[in-house]
C-alpha cells in the first residue's frame, strides 16, 4: 500500500535532519537493506509490539513488520504559490503525498540562523499554510469559472461540483483549509478529485531541543504549536530531530543507554511513524505462524476479501471465508487453542469489515 506522508518545513527548522533520522532508522530497524524508492522517499518499518507477542505465542520462522513511506518535500519560501524559489516543485511534491508532516522549529540556537531571523513557530506554520491556501484558491477559482456555466444548465454532476466549490471558495478566501470543512460522502468524492493541497490531513511536529526530548510540553514553543493544532483539529507531537538522528546511528545497546539517560522509553521516531500511519486511517492485520508472521496494512473500512487481496490477488478472487481472532484475545488466552476453546475464533464472510489487530487465515479457492 503505497501511501506516503510528506515532510514539509521552512529552511533550518530541522526537516532534513528529521528525514535523515528516518532514513537511518529505516536501515537500522529493517531486516533488509534500506529501500530508497527515489532520492527523496524513505521507507521505514511501523513499530508494533504486538508482533513480538504473536511470535511468542505462535512461533514462526521469521517476523516481518509492515512498512510506511515518508517523502522529503522541497523547501519553501514566501511566494511559493506564485512560483518563487522552488515553489512549483514544492507544490507538485505535496500533490503526490497523502498526508503532510509539518515540521516547525521549537528550539533556540544562535548557531543556526532562522530564515526570518527569529524563532516564531506560529509564523512558520502560517507562512506555509498561506502558500498552500493561495495555491488552492487559485485552482478553485479557475475551476469555479469552468463549472459555473454548466451548473446553470441540466448537468447534475456539474451542479454538484459547483456546490462543493461554492462551499470551499469562501473558506479559502478567509485563510482556512479544506480539511476543516465538513462534507458528506458524495461531496468527499468530489473534493478528492480536486486534488487540493489543504484537503490533506496534517500532523504538526515541533522540533524541540534535546533538553526537552523527554517532556516536549516543557518547551514554550511546543505549547504554541500544540494550541494551534488543537484550534485547527490537528495533532502535534514533539521530537528532538538532531538527537533522533544520533539515536538512529547507534547499535541496540548504545541506543538503549542513550534513551535511558534522556528519560525516554523509545525513539521519538516510533511515535512519529505510528502517528503518521494512523493519520491516514491505516490499520494493521496479521498472518501468523509457519514460515512467516507478517503485519499487513489496510485502510479503514476494508472488507475481508479486499484484505485478502492485499496479500495476493488470488486470495481476493477466490475468497471463501476468513478465520479471525483478535490480538487482544490471543494475548489474553495465551494460545490459538485456548482462543478457540473460549469461542473467540470467528468465521467471517465477504461482508466482514477488518479490524485493527485481527489475526487472520484466509480460505480461498481458484
Amino acid at each position: 500500500m503505497s501511501l506516503t506522508a510528506g515532510i514539509v518545513g521552512l529552511p533550518n527548522v530541522g526537516k532534513s535532519t528529521l528525514f535523515n533520522a528516518i532514513t537511518k532508522a529505516g536501515a537500522e530497524m529493517a531486516n533488509y537493506p534500506f529501500a530508497t524508492i527515489d532520492p527523496n522517499v524513505g521507507m521505514v518499518e511501523v513499530p508494533d509490539s504486538r508482533l513480538d507477542r504473536i511470535q511468542e505465542l505462535i512461533p514462526a520462522d521469521k517476523v516481518v513488520p509492515t512498512t510506511f513511506e515518508f517523502t522529503d518535500i522541497a523547501g519553501i519560501v514566501k511566494g511559493a504559490s506564485k512560483g518563487e524559489g522552488l515553489g512549483n516543485k514544492f507544490l507538485e511534491n505535496i500533490r503526490q503525498v497523502d498526508a503532510i508532516v509539518h515540521v516547525v522549529r521549537a528550539f533556540d540556537d544562535d548557531n543556526i540562523t532562522h530564515v526570518t531571523g527569529v524563532v516564531d513557530p506560529l509564523d512558520d506554520i502560517e507562512t506555509i499554510n498561506l502558500e498552500l491556501g493561495l495555491a488552492d484558491l487559485d485552482a478553485v477559482n479557475k475551476h469555479y469559472v469552468k463549472v459555473e456555466k454548466a451548473a446553470k444548465g441540466k448537468d447534475e454532476d456539474a451542479k454538484a461540483e459547483f456546490d462543493v466549490l461554492s462551499k470551499i471558495k469562501p473558506v479559502l478566501e478567509k485563510g482556512g483549509a479544506v480539511r476543516e470543512i465538513e462534507f458528506d460522502e458524495d461531496e468527499q468524492k468530489i473534493v478528492k478529485g480536486l486534488f487540493l493541497l489543504t484537503s490533506k490531513p496534517v500532523l504538526y511536529v515541533a522540533n524541540v531541543s534535546e533538553a526537552d526530548m523527554a517532556n516536549p510540553s516543557d518547551s514554550k514553543y511546543f505549547q504554541v504549536v500544540e494550541n494551534y493544532g488543537k484550534e485547527h483539529g490537528a495533532q502535534t507531537i514533539g521530537i528532538a530531530a538532531e538527537a533522533e538522528e544520533q539515536i538512529a546511528e547507534l547499535d541496540d545497546d548504545d541506543k538503549a543507554e542513550f534513551l535511558e539517560s534522556a528519560g525516554v522509553s523509545e525513539p521519538g521516531l516510533n511515535k512519529l511513524i505510528r502517528t503518521s500511519y494512523k493519520l491516514l486511517g491505516l490499520n494493521t492485520f496479521f498472518t501468523a505462524g509457519g514460515k512467516e508472521t507478517k503485519a499487513w496494512t489496510f485502510k479503514d473500512g476494508t472488507k475481508a476479501p479486499q484484505g485478502a487481496g492485499i496479500i495476493h490477488s488470488d486470495f481476493e478472487r477466490g475468497f471463501i471465508r476468513a478465520e479471525v481472532m483478535a490480538f487482544s484475545d490471543l494475548d489474553q488466552y495465551g494460545s490459538e487453542a485456548a482462543v478457540k476453546d473460549a469461542g473467540k475464533l470467528r468465521v467471517e464472510g465477504k461482508e466482514y469489515v477488518m479490524n485493527d489487530g485481527d489475526i487472520v487465515e484466509f480460505r480461498f479457492n481458484v
